[in-house]
């Protein structure tokens, strides 16, 4: 909605109506934006989402290492008390 808000092909008006949303909200998402988009190509913003995916990657490489952890006790559990209660 905000892309075709800055396409001015439609009012303000005509894009809350179809989409039933109040038009000051549609002002809002749109100042947002248009305050955001120079962000999106200085560096860093490019370094923020490197260090996002990197702290990504690490905790998947923690969540990882736990259930290799917890597979080994499963088996480890179930192999002293044998398939009872495991």
């Amino acid at each position: 909605m905000v892309q075709a808000m800055l396409k001015e092909e439609k009012t303000v008006s005509q894009l809350a109506g179809e989409h039933s949303i109040h038009p000051n909200q549609l002002y809002q998402w749109r100042n947002i934006a248009l305050a955001g988009l120079p962000s999106l190509f200085s560096g860093q913003a490019v370094q923020e989402l490197a260090a996002r995916e990197a702290a990504h990657a690490a905790e998947l490489e923690r969540l990882y290492a736990e259930i290799g952890r917890l597979t080994t006790e499963l088996a480890w559990l179930k192999k002293k008390y044998g398939q009872r209660n495991v």
